[in-house]
C-alpha cells in the first residue's frame, strides 16, 4: 500500500487585496499541508503545480518554502512536483533549484517509484503548442502507474485540455491522474481511469467559498482511494444584502454586524434596488467592526436616463482583469508582456526595458510564441485565417508599457499569466468496486520551461 497526499495551487506569494496578511496566509496553508504529511501515514506528498503565484516569488516565500520542504526531508518524505503555469520561467525552475538542492523531485518523462507507484509529471504547456506532445513515458515495473498534471483537463468545468488524448496516446496505462490548475476539488472516471482535482489550499478569489483542502489518496492492488481532506485557513464571510427601494447604508451595516468578522475577508453583495451605496463606506465599516479586509461586490442595475445598465463589480477586480485576458485568446507572448505592463514587482521605471529584452528574447527564442491562441467559446477550426498571423496585441501592450514607464503611475494590479477557475458548484464522485472516493468527514477534505525546452520532455 502506498499512502500519498495530493496538493497543488498553494499560490504562495499571493499577496491578494494587496495584503501582507493574505500573503502570509498562503504560505501558512502550505505549511498546515506539510505539518499534516509530517503527523499522518504518508509515503510522499505530490504537488500538481502553482506552488507560487507567479515566477518572481520574494525572498519571505522562498525562505519559507525550503523551511517547509527541509522538515519534509528530514523526516524522509519526498517531495514530488511539476511545473504550473503561474511559476513558469523560459529557463530555469525554481523546482529545479529545490531537487538540486534535494529538497524535491520535478516529475517527468522519467518514473519516480514510490512505494509500489511509479509517479509520472506532466508541467503545463499552453494550448498553441500541445499539438507538439507525444506523451510518450518510459515504462517501469511498478503495480501502479500515476500521471501528475496542470491544466484545465476533460470532463471538469472550463476544460481545455482533453484528458481521454492524453490517456489515449500515452505508451503507459495510468490507473489515476492527480491535476492542478482548476481550483474546484472535483473527481471523475475515465474508461477506468481516476481523474481528480485537489483544490487549492487558500481562496484565491472570492468565488472560492467552499473549504479549501487536499486529497489524499491510497493505491492498493484492489483500488485507489481518493478522500477530501479540508484545512484551516482564514475565515471569510460572504455577506449577501438585498435591498428594497427605500434601504441603504445602514441596512447594509446591519446586515453585516450579523456575521463575526474578526479578522475574516468580508465580501459583501448587494443585491436589489435600494439607494446608492459607496462601496468605501461598507468597507472601511467592515474593518472598523473587527475585518481583515472588506470588498462589496455589488449587482445591482444602475440604470442612467433609463439606457445603461451596468454590473458594477468590486470585490475582486483582479478576477475581472483575468477573466477578460483569458477571453481574449491572447498568445503566450502578449500574456507575458501583459503580466510584465500590469505586475507590481516590476518597477514603473522599469518596464520599458523589460518589455523589450521579453519581446526580443521571444523574437530569437520562440517566435511560435507571437501565435494567438484560440479566444474562449470560439468554435474548433473557426477563423482559419487567424493561424500564423502574430499577434497585434503584443505591438498594444508595448505601447501601454511605455506610458505605464512614462507617467511614472504605480501599478497595483497583480497579474496572473492565466486565470484559475472555479465551476459553479461542488461535485461528488461516485464509488465502485474498483476506487473509492468519498468525503472525509473528521477533517472536513506563459508557457511552461522545461529542462531544456518549453514543452519539457515531451517535444
Amino acid at each position: 500500500m502506498t499512502r500519498v497526499i495530493h496538493t497543488g495551487d498553494t499560490h504562495i506569494g499571493y499577496q491578494q487585496y494587496h495584503s501582507p496578511e493574505r500573503r502570509q496566509d498562503f504560505l501558512d496553508a502550505f505549511e498546515r499541508v506539510v505539518a499534516d504529511a509530517l503527523d499522518g501515514d504518508v509515503d510522499a506528498v505530490v504537488h500538481a503545480g502553482d506552488l507560487y503565484h507567479d515566477r518572481r516569488p520574494e525572498l519571505p516565500d522562498l525562505l519559507g518554502t525550503l523551511a517547509a520542504l527541509r522538515r519534509l526531508d528530514d523526516a524522509g518524505i519526498p517531495f514530488l512536483a511539476i511545473v504550473g503555469n503561474h511559476e513558469s520561467t523560459r529557463g530555469g525552475q525554481w523546482l529545479d533549484l529545490f531537487e538540486r538542492l534535494g529538497l524535491a523531485t520535478r516529475l517527468g518523462r522519467d518514473p519516480h517509484v514510490v512505494g509500489d507507484v511509479a509517479f509520472y509529471g506532466l508541467d503545463h504547456v499552453p494550448r498553441s503548442r500541445r499539438d507538439e506532445l507525444d506523451y510518450q513515458f518510459d515504462p517501469v515495473d511498478a503495480e501502479r502507474a500515476v500521471l501528475v498534471a496542470h491544466g484545465l483537463f476533460t470532463p471538469f468545468a472550463h476544460a481545455d485540455w482533453e484528458t481521454e488524448t492524453v490517456l489515449a496516446e500515452s505508451n503507459v496505462d495510468f490507473d489515476a491522474v492527480l491535476l492542478g490548475d482548476n481550483h474546484v476539488p472535483d473527481t471523475a472516471e475515465l474508461d477506468g481511469t481516476w481523474v481528480t482535482y485537489c483544490g487549492s489550499t487558500e481562496r484565491a478569489s472570492a468565488s472560492e467559498r467552499e473549504p479549501r483542502g487536499y486529497n489524499l489518496v491510497q493505491f492498493t492492488p484492489d483500488e485507489v482511494d481518493i478522500r477530501r481532506r479540508t484545512l484551516e485557513t482564514r475565515p471569510f464571510a460572504f455577506v449577501e444584502v438585498d435591498l428594497a427601494g427605500d434601504e441603504g447604508i445602514e441596512r447594509v451595516r446591519q446586515r453585516v454586524r450579523e456575521f463575526d468578522l474578526e479578522d475574516a475577508v468580508v465580501i459583501v453583495e448587494l443585491r436589489g434596488e435600494g439607494e446608492t451605496v459607496t462601496p468605501a463606506a461598507v468597507e472601511s465599516f467592515a474593518v472598523e467592526e473587527g475585518a481583515l479586509v472588506a470588498r462589496v461586490n455589488d449587482k445591482r442595475d444602475i440604470d442612467d436616463d433609463g439606457e445603461l445598465a451596468t454590473d458594477v463589480t468590486f470585490a475582486d477586480p483582479d478576477d475581472a482583469v483575468r477573466e477578460r485576458v483569458r477571453e481574449m485568446g491572447l498568445s503566450s507572448a502578449a500574456l507575458d508582456v501583459d503580466e510584465t505592463v500590469r505586475a507590481s514587482k516590476v518597477a514603473d521605471s522599469n518596464v520599458r526595458d523589460e518589455v523589450s529584452e521579453r519581446v526580443a528574447s521571444l523574437l530569437s527564442d520562440d517566435p511560435d510564441a507571437f501565435v494567438a491562441a484560440e479566444r474562449d467559446g470560439d468554435a474548433q477550426g473557426e477563423d482559419e485565417n487567424s493561424e500564423g498571423v502574430e499577434d497585434a496585441a503584443v505591438a498594444e501592450d508595448v505601447e501601454a508599457a511605455e506610458e505605464v514607464s512614462e507617467s511614472g503611475t504605480e501599478t497595483t494590479t497583480e497579474s496572473d499569466a492565466e486565470t484559475t477557475t472555479e465551476s459553479d458548484a461542488e461535485t461528488t464522485a461516485e464509488s465502485d468496486a474498483e476506487t473509492t472516493t468519498e468525503s472525509d468527514s473528521e477533517a472536513a477534505a506563459d508557457p511552461a520551461a522545461s529542462r531544456d525546452s518549453s514543452l519539457g520532455d515531451f517535444a
